[in-house]
Protein backbone atom coordinates (compact mmCIF):
# COMPACT_ATOMS: atom_id res chain seq x y z
CA UNK A 1 0.00 0.00 0.00
CA UNK A 2 1.33 3.44 -0.94
CA UNK A 3 0.37 6.43 1.15
CA UNK A 4 -0.39 9.77 -0.40
CA UNK A 5 3.01 11.02 0.77
CA UNK A 6 4.52 8.03 -0.93
CA UNK A 7 2.83 8.98 -4.19
CA UNK A 8 4.18 12.48 -3.91
CA UNK A 9 7.66 11.18 -3.24
CA UNK A 10 7.42 8.80 -6.18
CA UNK A 11 6.23 11.63 -8.40
CA UNK A 12 9.18 13.78 -7.36
CA UNK A 13 11.54 10.94 -8.17
CA UNK A 14 9.92 10.48 -11.57
CA UNK A 15 10.13 14.16 -12.35
CA UNK A 16 13.89 13.90 -11.69
CA UNK A 17 13.99 11.14 -14.27
CA UNK A 18 11.98 13.30 -16.71
CA UNK A 19 14.88 15.73 -16.65
CA UNK A 20 16.86 13.14 -18.57
CA UNK A 21 14.38 13.41 -21.43
CA UNK A 22 12.68 10.02 -21.00
CA UNK A 23 9.13 9.11 -21.95
CA UNK A 24 7.49 7.93 -18.74
CA UNK A 25 3.97 6.58 -18.31
CA UNK A 26 2.74 6.85 -14.74
CA UNK A 27 -0.46 5.21 -13.49
CA UNK A 28 -2.46 7.41 -11.13
CA UNK A 29 -1.97 6.73 -7.44
CA UNK A 30 -5.22 6.10 -5.64
CA UNK A 31 -5.38 7.32 -2.05
CA UNK A 32 -7.26 5.34 0.59
CA UNK A 33 -10.34 7.35 1.61
CA UNK A 34 -11.09 8.11 5.27
CA UNK A 35 -14.42 6.50 6.29
CA UNK A 36 -17.29 9.07 6.24
CA UNK A 37 -20.74 9.02 7.74
CA UNK A 38 -22.19 9.67 4.29
CA UNK A 39 -22.57 6.80 1.85
CA UNK A 40 -21.43 9.00 -1.01
CA UNK A 41 -18.49 7.26 -2.77
CA UNK A 42 -15.12 8.97 -2.47
CA UNK A 43 -13.86 10.53 -5.71
CA UNK A 44 -11.13 8.64 -7.57
CA UNK A 45 -8.12 10.08 -9.38
CA UNK A 46 -8.13 9.75 -13.17
CA UNK A 47 -5.04 8.01 -14.64
CA UNK A 48 -2.82 10.41 -16.56
CA UNK A 49 0.06 10.30 -19.01
CA UNK A 50 2.97 12.71 -19.05
CA UNK A 51 5.05 13.02 -22.21
CA UNK A 52 8.18 15.18 -22.18
CA UNK A 53 10.15 15.95 -25.32
CA UNK A 54 13.92 15.87 -24.68
CA UNK A 55 15.68 19.16 -25.27
CA UNK A 56 19.10 18.87 -26.97
CA UNK A 57 21.92 20.20 -24.83
CA UNK A 58 23.77 23.15 -26.34
CA UNK A 59 27.27 22.49 -27.64
CA UNK A 60 29.91 22.76 -24.96
CA UNK A 61 27.59 21.90 -22.07
CA UNK A 62 27.84 18.11 -22.13
CA UNK A 63 28.10 16.63 -18.70
CA UNK A 64 31.39 15.06 -17.63
CA UNK A 65 29.93 11.57 -17.81
CA UNK A 66 28.97 12.13 -21.46
CA UNK A 67 32.47 13.35 -22.27
CA UNK A 68 34.00 10.25 -20.69
CA UNK A 69 31.63 7.97 -22.58
CA UNK A 70 32.47 9.67 -25.85
CA UNK A 71 36.17 9.33 -25.06
CA UNK A 72 35.89 5.59 -24.40
CA UNK A 73 33.71 4.88 -27.42
CA UNK A 74 36.01 6.95 -29.63
CA UNK A 75 39.08 4.98 -28.56
CA UNK A 76 37.28 1.70 -29.10
CA UNK A 77 35.95 2.66 -32.52
CA UNK A 78 39.41 3.76 -33.62
CA UNK A 79 41.47 0.80 -32.44
CA UNK A 80 39.20 -2.23 -31.94
CA UNK A 81 39.88 -3.37 -35.49
CA UNK A 82 43.62 -3.48 -34.68
CA UNK A 83 42.98 -6.27 -32.17
CA UNK A 84 43.13 -9.82 -33.55
CA UNK A 85 42.20 -13.30 -32.39
CA UNK A 86 45.15 -15.70 -32.19
CA UNK A 87 44.38 -19.42 -32.43
CA UNK A 88 47.08 -22.02 -31.85
CA UNK A 89 47.03 -25.76 -32.39
CA UNK A 90 49.29 -28.12 -30.48
CA UNK A 91 49.66 -31.88 -30.56
CA UNK A 92 49.55 -33.87 -27.35
CA UNK A 93 49.46 -37.64 -26.85
CA UNK A 94 46.99 -39.79 -24.97
CA UNK A 95 47.73 -42.79 -22.77
CA UNK A 96 48.27 -44.97 -25.85
CA UNK A 97 50.61 -42.40 -27.45
CA UNK A 98 48.05 -41.44 -30.05
CA UNK A 99 48.28 -37.81 -31.23
CA UNK A 100 45.51 -35.57 -29.91
CA UNK A 101 45.22 -32.06 -31.41
CA UNK A 102 44.36 -29.31 -28.96
CA UNK A 103 43.46 -25.71 -29.69
CA UNK A 104 44.08 -22.62 -27.65
CA UNK A 105 43.19 -19.01 -28.24
CA UNK A 106 44.30 -15.59 -27.18
CA UNK A 107 44.53 -12.05 -28.41
CA UNK A 108 47.07 -9.91 -30.19
CA UNK A 109 47.34 -6.54 -31.90
CA UNK A 110 48.81 -5.02 -35.04
CA UNK A 111 52.38 -3.82 -34.53
CA UNK A 112 53.20 -2.47 -38.00
CA UNK A 113 52.02 -2.48 -41.61
CA UNK A 114 54.45 -5.28 -42.51
CA UNK A 115 52.04 -7.77 -40.95
CA UNK A 116 53.70 -8.17 -37.53
CA UNK A 117 51.37 -9.06 -34.66
CA UNK A 118 52.38 -8.85 -30.99
CA UNK A 119 50.95 -11.33 -28.49
CA UNK A 120 52.04 -13.32 -25.43
CA UNK A 121 54.58 -16.12 -25.65
CA UNK A 122 52.29 -18.42 -23.67
CA UNK A 123 49.58 -17.99 -26.33
CA UNK A 124 51.72 -19.64 -29.02
CA UNK A 125 54.19 -21.67 -26.95
CA UNK A 126 54.62 -25.16 -28.39
CA UNK A 127 52.15 -24.50 -31.22
CA UNK A 128 52.30 -26.58 -34.40
CA UNK A 129 50.05 -24.13 -36.24
CA UNK A 130 49.02 -20.54 -35.55
CA UNK A 131 46.20 -18.58 -37.21
CA UNK A 132 45.21 -14.95 -36.88
CA UNK A 133 41.65 -13.71 -37.42
CA UNK A 134 41.20 -10.04 -38.25
CA UNK A 135 38.23 -7.83 -37.41
CA UNK A 136 36.65 -8.45 -40.83
CA UNK A 137 36.78 -12.21 -40.05
CA UNK A 138 39.63 -12.76 -42.51
CA UNK A 139 41.74 -15.67 -41.24
CA UNK A 140 45.39 -15.94 -42.19
CA UNK A 141 48.12 -18.43 -41.23
CA UNK A 142 50.79 -16.87 -39.05
CA UNK A 143 54.51 -17.51 -38.75
CA UNK A 144 56.10 -17.20 -35.32
CA UNK A 145 58.85 -14.65 -35.96
CA UNK A 146 60.28 -14.53 -32.45
CA UNK A 147 59.57 -15.36 -28.81
CA UNK A 148 60.82 -14.16 -25.46
CA UNK A 149 59.62 -16.41 -22.63
CA UNK A 150 61.19 -14.22 -19.94
CA UNK A 151 59.00 -11.24 -20.84
CA UNK A 152 56.13 -13.44 -22.11
CA UNK A 153 56.15 -11.76 -25.52
CA UNK A 154 55.94 -13.14 -29.04
CA UNK A 155 55.81 -11.63 -32.52
CA UNK A 156 53.87 -13.26 -35.37
CA UNK A 157 53.67 -12.32 -39.02
CA UNK A 158 50.73 -12.61 -41.40
CA UNK A 159 50.68 -11.96 -45.14
CA UNK A 160 47.90 -9.41 -45.71
CA UNK A 161 47.81 -6.08 -47.57
CA UNK A 162 49.27 -3.18 -45.61
CA UNK A 163 46.11 -1.10 -46.02
CA UNK A 164 44.23 -3.64 -43.92
CA UNK A 165 46.53 -3.10 -40.95
CA UNK A 166 46.37 -0.19 -38.48
CA UNK A 167 49.23 -0.27 -35.94
CA UNK A 168 48.34 0.97 -32.46
CA UNK A 169 50.46 4.01 -31.44
CA UNK A 170 52.78 3.59 -28.46
CA UNK A 171 52.52 5.48 -25.20
CA UNK A 172 55.17 6.14 -22.56
CA UNK A 173 55.64 4.14 -19.36
CA UNK A 174 57.07 7.21 -17.63
CA UNK A 175 53.74 9.02 -18.13
CA UNK A 176 51.69 6.40 -16.28
CA UNK A 177 50.05 7.19 -12.94
CA UNK A 178 48.06 5.11 -10.48
CA UNK A 179 44.37 5.94 -10.92
CA UNK A 180 44.73 6.65 -14.63
CA UNK A 181 41.87 5.43 -16.85
CA UNK A 182 42.74 2.40 -19.01
CA UNK A 183 40.94 0.30 -21.61
CA UNK A 184 41.54 -3.38 -22.37
CA UNK A 185 40.43 -4.97 -25.65
CA UNK A 186 40.61 -8.70 -26.26
CA UNK A 187 38.81 -11.94 -26.98
CA UNK A 188 37.83 -13.47 -23.62
CA UNK A 189 37.31 -17.23 -23.66
CA UNK A 190 38.05 -17.19 -27.40
CA UNK A 191 34.41 -16.45 -28.16
CA UNK A 192 33.62 -12.81 -27.44
CA UNK A 193 35.69 -11.00 -30.06
CA UNK A 194 37.01 -7.52 -29.37
CA UNK A 195 35.41 -7.15 -25.96
CA UNK A 196 36.07 -3.82 -24.25
CA UNK A 197 36.58 -3.48 -20.51
CA UNK A 198 37.61 -0.37 -18.64
CA UNK A 199 39.25 0.38 -15.33
CA UNK A 200 42.20 2.19 -13.82
CA UNK A 201 45.85 1.54 -13.17
CA UNK A 202 45.78 -0.03 -9.71
CA UNK A 203 49.55 -0.14 -9.17
CA UNK A 204 52.83 0.24 -11.03
CA UNK A 205 56.03 -1.77 -10.73
CA UNK A 206 54.41 -4.95 -9.45
CA UNK A 207 56.86 -7.84 -9.50
CA UNK A 208 55.52 -11.02 -11.09
CA UNK A 209 57.87 -13.99 -11.06
CA UNK A 210 57.42 -17.21 -12.98
CA UNK A 211 59.92 -19.85 -14.08
CA UNK A 212 61.54 -17.31 -16.40
CA UNK A 213 61.09 -14.16 -14.22
CA UNK A 214 58.56 -11.80 -15.79
CA UNK A 215 59.62 -8.68 -13.89
CA UNK A 216 57.80 -5.39 -13.33
CA UNK A 217 54.24 -5.13 -14.65
CA UNK A 218 51.20 -2.84 -14.55
CA UNK A 219 48.33 -3.86 -12.28
CA UNK A 220 44.80 -2.93 -13.39
CA UNK A 221 41.23 -3.61 -12.30
CA UNK A 222 39.98 -3.68 -15.90
CA UNK A 223 38.41 -7.11 -16.36
CA UNK A 224 40.89 -9.53 -17.96
CA UNK A 225 39.82 -13.13 -18.53
CA UNK A 226 41.32 -16.18 -20.25
CA UNK A 227 41.57 -15.28 -23.93
CA UNK A 228 42.50 -11.65 -23.20
CA UNK A 229 46.17 -12.63 -23.07
CA UNK A 230 48.18 -10.75 -25.66
CA UNK A 231 45.59 -8.01 -26.13
CA UNK A 232 46.41 -4.32 -25.73
CA UNK A 233 45.98 -2.16 -22.66
CA UNK A 234 45.33 1.40 -23.86
CA UNK A 235 45.30 4.81 -22.22
CA UNK A 236 42.44 7.28 -22.71
CA UNK A 237 44.15 8.67 -25.81
CA UNK A 238 44.21 5.27 -27.49
CA UNK A 239 47.94 4.68 -27.03
CA UNK A 240 49.40 1.30 -26.14
CA UNK A 241 50.64 1.23 -22.56
CA UNK A 242 50.78 -2.52 -21.95
CA UNK A 243 50.10 -6.06 -23.15
CA UNK A 244 47.65 -8.00 -20.98
CA UNK A 245 49.35 -11.13 -19.73
CA UNK A 246 48.03 -12.57 -16.45
CA UNK A 247 45.43 -12.37 -13.71
CA UNK A 248 45.39 -13.16 -10.01
CA UNK A 249 42.24 -15.13 -9.32
CA UNK A 250 41.27 -18.14 -7.19
CA UNK A 251 38.48 -18.95 -9.68
CA UNK A 252 40.46 -18.52 -12.91
CA UNK A 253 38.28 -15.60 -14.04
CA UNK A 254 38.59 -11.88 -13.46
CA UNK A 255 38.77 -10.88 -9.81
CA UNK A 256 39.75 -7.28 -10.48
CA UNK A 257 43.49 -7.96 -10.38
CA UNK A 258 45.04 -8.14 -13.83
CA UNK A 259 48.58 -7.56 -15.05
CA UNK A 260 50.04 -6.11 -18.23
CA UNK A 261 53.59 -6.01 -19.58
CA UNK A 262 54.55 -2.31 -19.76
CA UNK A 263 54.99 -0.68 -23.16
CA UNK A 264 58.64 0.13 -22.39
CA UNK A 265 59.37 -3.60 -22.33
CA UNK A 266 57.36 -4.19 -25.51
CA UNK A 267 59.20 -1.38 -27.30
CA UNK A 268 62.55 -2.79 -26.17
CA UNK A 269 61.85 -6.44 -27.02
CA UNK A 270 59.54 -6.56 -30.05
CA UNK A 271 61.93 -4.95 -32.61
CA UNK A 272 64.70 -7.34 -31.56
CA UNK A 273 62.38 -10.34 -31.93
CA UNK A 274 61.50 -9.17 -35.44
CA UNK A 275 65.17 -8.80 -36.33
CA UNK A 276 66.76 -11.72 -34.48
CA UNK A 277 63.97 -14.08 -33.38
CA UNK A 278 65.21 -14.09 -29.79
CA UNK A 279 65.94 -11.40 -27.25
CA UNK A 280 69.48 -11.66 -25.79
CA UNK A 281 69.25 -11.23 -22.03
CA UNK A 282 72.34 -9.90 -20.22
CA UNK A 283 74.03 -12.32 -17.85
CA UNK A 284 76.53 -12.15 -14.98
CA UNK A 285 77.04 -15.86 -14.59
CA UNK A 286 76.69 -16.35 -10.82
CA UNK A 287 74.57 -18.42 -8.47
CA UNK A 288 73.13 -16.13 -5.82
CA UNK A 289 71.36 -16.11 -2.48
CA UNK A 290 69.56 -13.26 -0.70
CA UNK A 291 70.96 -11.96 2.56
CA UNK A 292 68.27 -10.70 4.93
CA UNK A 293 68.65 -9.02 8.33
CA UNK A 294 67.44 -12.23 9.98
CA UNK A 295 70.01 -14.34 8.13
CA UNK A 296 72.80 -11.85 8.90
CA UNK A 297 71.87 -11.99 12.60
CA UNK A 298 71.94 -15.79 12.61
CA UNK A 299 75.41 -15.70 11.09
CA UNK A 300 76.56 -13.25 13.77
CA UNK A 301 75.25 -15.51 16.50
CA UNK A 302 77.33 -18.27 14.91
CA UNK A 303 80.46 -16.12 15.09
CA UNK A 304 80.51 -14.86 11.47
CA UNK A 305 79.86 -11.21 10.66
CA UNK A 306 78.98 -10.75 6.99
CA UNK A 307 79.40 -6.98 7.26
CA UNK A 308 76.00 -6.22 5.66
CA UNK A 309 72.33 -6.57 6.55
CA UNK A 310 71.11 -6.93 2.97
CA UNK A 311 72.59 -7.86 -0.38
CA UNK A 312 73.12 -10.78 -2.75
CA UNK A 313 75.61 -13.43 -1.71
CA UNK A 314 77.56 -15.01 -4.57
CA UNK A 315 77.39 -18.74 -3.87
CA UNK A 316 79.17 -19.90 -7.02
CA UNK A 317 80.57 -18.49 -10.26
CA UNK A 318 80.17 -20.25 -13.62
CA UNK A 319 83.45 -21.06 -15.31
CA UNK A 320 84.23 -18.60 -18.10
CA UNK A 321 81.24 -16.38 -17.24
CA UNK A 322 81.53 -12.57 -17.12
CA UNK A 323 81.71 -12.60 -13.32
CA UNK A 324 84.56 -15.13 -13.38
CA UNK A 325 86.49 -13.05 -15.89
CA UNK A 326 86.03 -9.98 -13.67
CA UNK A 327 87.38 -11.81 -10.61
CA UNK A 328 84.12 -12.18 -8.67
CA UNK A 329 84.55 -14.89 -6.05
CA UNK A 330 82.08 -17.58 -4.95
CA UNK A 331 81.67 -19.33 -1.62
CA UNK A 332 84.42 -21.41 -0.05
CA UNK A 333 82.90 -22.72 3.17
CA UNK A 334 79.83 -24.89 3.60
CA UNK A 335 77.65 -24.10 6.63
CA UNK A 336 74.32 -25.36 7.88
CA UNK A 337 71.67 -23.01 9.27
CA UNK A 338 68.68 -25.06 10.35
CA UNK A 339 67.67 -27.03 7.26
CA UNK A 340 69.65 -24.71 4.99
CA UNK A 341 73.08 -25.69 3.69
CA UNK A 342 74.88 -22.70 2.21
CA UNK A 343 78.26 -21.89 0.70
CA UNK A 344 79.58 -18.73 2.33
CA UNK A 345 82.75 -16.70 2.01
CA UNK A 346 81.90 -15.39 -1.46
CA UNK A 347 81.47 -11.78 -2.53
CA UNK A 348 78.28 -9.93 -1.60
CA UNK A 349 76.77 -7.66 -4.28
CA UNK A 350 75.29 -4.53 -2.70
CA UNK A 351 75.08 -2.12 -5.63
CA UNK A 352 75.06 -2.01 -9.46
CA UNK A 353 75.86 1.22 -11.29
CA UNK A 354 74.89 3.23 -8.23
CA UNK A 355 71.56 1.42 -7.72
CA UNK A 356 71.28 -0.39 -4.36
CA UNK A 357 70.85 -4.17 -4.50
CA UNK A 358 68.91 -5.37 -1.46
CA UNK A 359 67.79 -8.69 -2.95
CA UNK A 360 68.15 -10.80 -6.07
CA UNK A 361 65.10 -9.34 -7.78
CA UNK A 362 66.69 -5.85 -7.61
CA UNK A 363 69.66 -7.19 -9.53
CA UNK A 364 67.47 -9.06 -12.04
CA UNK A 365 65.28 -6.04 -12.75
CA UNK A 366 68.23 -3.69 -13.22
CA UNK A 367 70.01 -6.08 -15.57
CA UNK A 368 66.85 -6.67 -17.64
CA UNK A 369 65.61 -3.11 -17.91
CA UNK A 370 68.77 -1.02 -17.91
CA UNK A 371 71.52 -3.07 -19.54
CA UNK A 372 72.32 -4.86 -22.80
CA UNK A 373 74.63 -7.69 -23.78
CA UNK A 374 78.19 -6.35 -24.15
CA UNK A 375 77.62 -3.48 -21.73
CA UNK A 376 80.00 -2.98 -18.81
CA UNK A 377 78.50 -2.42 -15.37
CA UNK A 378 80.12 -1.52 -12.07
CA UNK A 379 79.31 -3.78 -9.15
CA UNK A 380 79.89 -2.73 -5.57
CA UNK A 381 80.78 -5.85 -3.61
CA UNK A 382 81.71 -6.62 -0.03
CA UNK A 383 84.65 -9.02 0.34
CA UNK A 384 86.06 -9.93 3.77
CA UNK A 385 84.16 -7.01 5.27
CA UNK A 386 85.58 -4.44 2.84
CA UNK A 387 83.62 -2.79 0.02
CA UNK A 388 85.19 -2.60 -3.41
CA UNK A 389 84.17 -1.87 -7.02
CA UNK A 390 84.43 -4.39 -9.87
CA UNK A 391 83.68 -3.81 -13.56
CA UNK A 392 81.88 -6.64 -15.34
CA UNK A 393 81.13 -6.86 -19.08
CA UNK A 394 77.83 -8.64 -19.53
CA UNK A 395 77.41 -11.63 -21.84
CA UNK A 396 74.36 -13.26 -23.40
CA UNK A 397 72.45 -15.61 -21.15
CA UNK A 398 72.80 -19.15 -22.43
CA UNK A 399 69.12 -20.09 -22.21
Amino acid sequence: MISLDGCRQASIGLIAVFGLGLLVVVAGCQSVPTPQASATPAPTQTPYVIVLTPTPLPAGTLRAVDVEEQLVTSVYEQWADSVVNVTSRTITYDFFFRPVPQEGSGSGFVWDTQGHIVTNNHVVEGAEEVQVTLADETTAPADVVGVDPQNDLAVLRIDVPAEELAPIPLGQTTDLRVGQRVLAIGNPFGRFERTLTTGVISALGRIIENDDFLGEVIQTDAAINPGNSGGPLLDSQGRLIGVNTAIFSPSGTSAGIGFAIPVSTVWRVAPVLIEQGRYPHPWLGVQRFDITPDLAERFRRGGLDLGVERGVLVVDVYRGAPAAQAGIQGGTQRVRIGNLVLLIGGDIIVDIDGTPVREERDLNIYLEENTRVGQTVELAIVRDGEEMAVDVTLAKRLR
